[in-house]
């Protein structure tokens, strides 16, 4: 770190240089100290100076530890401002080059974690709140309490349909909210409103509680875990920060086949079983099917845990596979009665989804296929159109899938990442009608989108992209749409 009047600039290539190699055990506890000193800048002359005497000391009581001869930068604590507080920082500098040259780590010496080195490299800034810690107990150490750390993601976007006003959405404010009650008894938490104000109406925004659950660990191949939970189901619902997928908007497919962002109450298991195979397996309160419909398909079925019927269990069940270098393969299972809101009539919704992830080089490919079946699909028809009046139109059976490739077009050096990016979707919420029922080819549509994401961090994302909607309708159109986006997590 150099120190320029009342500025900080942090080495931090230096600092992980320092901790790539390894050290004398009776050397690493000064490296927290000596980041800590140069990290924490003042604004008066003499506190600089204060700081770099100190920073002096313990680069000689260092080198005098690795039997290294103390240069005279390092021997002057009664220096003053006047003789060059640069100067002397540069010296410093370069005798904690040379320690590095000199001295490499022994093998089996215990070195400082990846993580205390970037927080003594890039301190966190000062705020009126404690800081959150280990709470002090007495409790032995495998069943000490901590808090864990807040997070959270946010999602602003714009868009600009053909022919249509442009609207600018703060889209999602997410919260994060953990707890750890002891190593095997966890708590996480996921608070979020949508469209920034809540007035009762979802189109003026919503207050959703998307998670809310404990995790029993009891051995990675099977760990017990309750409370509200996300529908284990494709790419998307479990990981839909904005950074974590390429495009302003996510994907149709997961939004009206599956219907993310999809939670609700339940309880299940979860493991790993070794050679990159997990699982996930819940029970959690059926989809509504009164809620189904032509447009949106399942999505309007979802009861997202507010006094969630549950005449009976539904299960949904996720396998992944993560055995081979750089390849993510899935697969998602969902079946559940769902007509306990529909007099004499209980269709079973299933749900079956695979998908795929996979890097070669600077080219990223995805894909999935989604297909739901709804059975009595007539007779949930004519029941709610005896109710509302209005014939829903509800397909037995829903499809779609979509396929996507990316490429990093900035080299990996480089410290921010520039992704153009390519996704086709096709998808049709009345792929199979039941008999006596027509199909409405507006709903038999398909998606191309074209864009771009920029990173000037790896946790922000700046989007922009292009969408040209099909549809095999001769009467009913979709205008095309230009989107913009960011969004960030922490």
């Amino acid at each position: 770190m150099r120190i320029i009047r009342n500025q900080q600039i942090p080495l931090s290539a230096c600092l992980r240089r320092w901790t790539a190699r390894p050290r004398g055990p009776g050397s690493w506890w000064l490296i927290p100290c000596l980041c800590a000193s140069l990290a924490h800048a003042q604004t008066t002359d003499r506190s600089l100076a204060e700081r770099v005497q100190a920073l002096e000391r313990q680069v000689a009581e260092l080198s005098q530890q690795l039997g290294a001869p103390a240069t005279s930068s390092s021997a002057s604590p009664t220096r003053t401002v006047d003789t060059g507080l640069e100067a002397r920082v540069s010296a410093l500098e370069a005798q904690l080059q040379q320690l590095l040259a000199e001295h490499p780590r022994t093998p089996g010496s215990n070195a400082p974690s990846d993580a205390l080195a970037s927080s003594a490299a890039n301190p966190a800034p000062q705020i009126s709140a404690p800081p959150l810690r280990a709470l002090q107990t007495t409790a032995a150490p495998e069943t000490a309490e901590t808090r864990l750390p807040i997070a959270g993601y946010m999602e602003m976007n714009f868009t600009k349909p053909d022919q249509r006003p442009a609207t600018l959405d703060f889209r999602r404010f997410v919260l994060l909210f953990g707890h750890s009650f002891s190593d095997r008894l966890k708590f996480w938490s996921e608070l979020e409103v949508e469209h920034a104000l809540v007035e009762g109406l979802e189109e003026k925004g919503e207050l959703e509680l998307e998670q809310a659950y404990l995790d029993f660990l009891v051995h990675p191949a099977l760990n017990f875990r309750g409370g509200m939970l996300l529908t284990p189901m494709g790419i998307i619902n479990e990981r839909h920060e904005p950074p974590s997928f390429y495009g302003v908007l996510r994907p149709q497919v997961d939004t009206v086949i599956i219907p993310s962002t999809w939670f609700d109450n339940g309880v299940g298991v979860f493991g790993d079983w070794g050679k990159g195979i997990s699982y996930k397996f819940y029970g959690m309160s059926p989809l509504d099917a009164a809620g189904f419909s032509a447009e949106e398909g399942l999505r309007g079925g979802r009861q997202k845990g507010s006094q969630s019927f549950l005449q009976n269990w539904a299960q949904a069940l996720r396998v992944e596979y993560r055995g081979l270098p750089r390849l993510v393969l899935g697969t998602s299972f969902w079946n559940g009665k769902s007509g306990f809101d529909v007099p004499n009539v209980n269709p079973v919704v299933r749900i079956a989804e695979f998908d795929g992830r996979y890097r070669w080089r600077s080219f990223e490919f995805r894909g999935e296929f989604a297909t739901a079946y709804i059975t009595k699909a007539r007779e949930l028809n004519q029941a709610l159109q005896r109710r509302k009046g209005i014939n829903p139109n509800i397909a037995r059976q829903m499809r779609g899938f979509y396929l996507e490739g990316a490429a990093h077009l900035l080299p990996r050096q480089s410290q921010h990442d520039l992704v153009g990016f390519w996704r086709y979707e096709n998808f049709d919420t009345q792929y199979r009608m039941p008999r006596g029922f027509v199909p409405l080819k507006q709903f038999d549509r398909s998606l191309w989108t074209f864009g771009a994401t920029y990173y000037p961090h790896p946790d922000i994302a700046l989007k922009a992209d292009y969408q040209v909607y099909r549809n095999e309708s001769t009467v009913v159109s979709t205008p095309n749409q230009f989107n913009l986006g960011l969004g960030w997590w922490f």
